[in-house]
């Protein structure tokens, strides 16, 4: 199938400023694009790309003082298939790990495993079997333990923070559910990007996604704590340790939120 993906956002910012953006499709995903990106910042000023220490591609530039609008639009090739499942996914010991996988272990800016969370992780899930049932396990409970809102959403909100509120949007859900597996020495890493409504009743308003991806029997498996089904069309964007390392635009100066769209639209 075919997937039309991209976005449009403009920021108003007070003076000119430097700009920090990750606005491109994974170069994962590179094989399967079949119409070319189009970034494009009106007014113009020109981007400069880069690839991240998270294998992200990004771009910087700096933008005027005013209204500045950011737009990306491409066409995806997917092949229409759910989620792969992969129910017997064994989980490695940690002197096991490769070393670049080591990192997604830790504690990160959102995702507190040196919290009480490592004991809470422990009480809830530490007498299941290891491997996949146990990371399904953690997006079960993740689930249910907390309420979609999208009025409760902060950004300054942590993976202890959603599970004493028990409410916020889908990175909540995700940094809770990766905190638990790293406390349970699974390495979990965040991952945003499109997903639209192909096989599931329509949601409005459409926004970018938020994932993560868990390693197991030596590769990394995609998992959602929000929606917990095997969902269609998945497309990439960005991976990290947590949303802090994947913000679609950081800004480095005052602005204010003027618009927002995003589209993941099936074609035909």
């Amino acid at each position: 199938m075919l997937i039309r993906v991209g976005f449009e956002v403009t920021l108003d910012f007070v003076k000119p400023s430097p700009v920090v953006l990750m606005p491109y499709i994974h170069p994962s995903r590179t094989a399967s694009i079949r119409q070319p990106e189009r970034l494009t910042v009106n007014p113009h000023v020109p981007v400069s790309e880069y690839d991240d220490v998270y294998g992200n591609r990004c771009g910087r530039a700096v933008v005027q003082a005013g209204c500045v609008t950011f737009r990306n639009d491409a066409l995806v090739e997917d092949d229409g298939r759910p989620d792969v499942q992969v129910p017997n996914a064994y989980q490695h010991s940690v002197q096991e790990l490769p070393n670049d996988v080591l990192l997604f272990l830790l504690a990160s800016r959102y995702c507190e495993v040196d919290s009480e969370l490592r004991d809470t992780a422990w009480s809830l899930f530490g007498t299941l079997p290891a491997g996949w049932p146990l990371v399904q396990a953690v997006c079960t409970f993740t689930q249910r333990h907390i309420r979609f809102d999208y009025m409760q959403a902060r950004a300054n909100r942590t993976a202890l923070d959603v599970f004493r509120e028990r409410a916020g949007v889908c990175r909540d859900y995700m940094h809770l559910a990766i905190t638990f597996c790293r406390s349970l020495n699974i390495p979990a890493r965040y991952c945003t990007g499109y997903l639209g409504d192909i096989g599931v009743p329509a949601a409005s308003p459409m926004d970018f996604s938020a994932w993560f991806e868990a390693y197991l029997s030596g590769a990394w498996h995609a998992f959602d704590a929000r929606n917990n089904i095997p969902r269609i069309g998945r497309v990439l964007m960005a991976r990290g340790r947590d949303a802090a390392d994947v913000a679609l635009t950081t800004t480095f100066g005052t602005n204010h939120l003027r618009s927002f769209q995003v589209w993941t639209d099936e074609i035909g």
